[in-house]
């Protein structure tokens, strides 16, 4: 089934989806990858606060390449997604939403997205500069020292993803 949704999700939107559905993204998205991950895990573990309100956020685990001149963004391809499945199950418990990326995730985190009613979701790997546009706006908010791997905040419309894991423990790789 396809499906048009708007983000962040509510609860709702996000029980609704089953795995293999397609569905495209429109609104706000937030990108992060390993060092950006372990950054926050630092940030936690020190009793900080995170520099992004996850709660019903998703989370695209994605560097993009440098944007090319009149361009918003780079190619902007999804990373394995398994990299972060050692930060994954904390920040689903805190509330995060949903994920983007590609490759299987870890029993740990298969259970941490049913026990939080969350979504998996994979973008198509090798086709980053298809899905860059979709993306309308991108702006770093945290961690800019670490370059590619900065937290970003993405505008994106009509962002293609696929539901590989959904909150009632469906996996589209089984």
């Amino acid at each position: 089934m396809t499906k048009n949704i708007t983000v962040p999700m509510d609860d709702n939107t996000k029980h609704e989806l089953n795995a293999g559905d397609y569905v495209y993204l429109t609104g706000t998205i937030y990108t992060a990858r390993d060092a950006a991950h372990k950054r926050m895990q630092e940030s936690l573990d020190n009793g900080e606060s995170l520099p992004i309100d996850i709660k019903d956020q998703i989370i695209y685990y994605m560097g993009p390449s440098p944007a090319r001149e009149g361009k918003v963004i780079g190619s902007a391809g999804p990373t394995t997604a398994g990299r972060m499945d050692k930060y994954t199950p904390g920040l689903l418990d805190m509330g995060l939403g949903a994920m983007i990326g590609k490759g299987k995730r870890t029993q740990a985190v298969m259970d941490a997205i049913v026990r939080n009613k969350s979504v998996y979701f994979a973008a198509v790997g090798g086709a980053g500069a298809l899905l860059s546009k979709s993306i309308i706006k991108s702006e770093v908010v945290a961690y800019d020292d670490l370059g590619t791997e900065a937290i970003r905040k993405l505008e994106v419309k009509d962002f293609p993803v696929i539901v590989v894991a959904d909150s009632k423990g469906s996996c589209l790789y089984k």
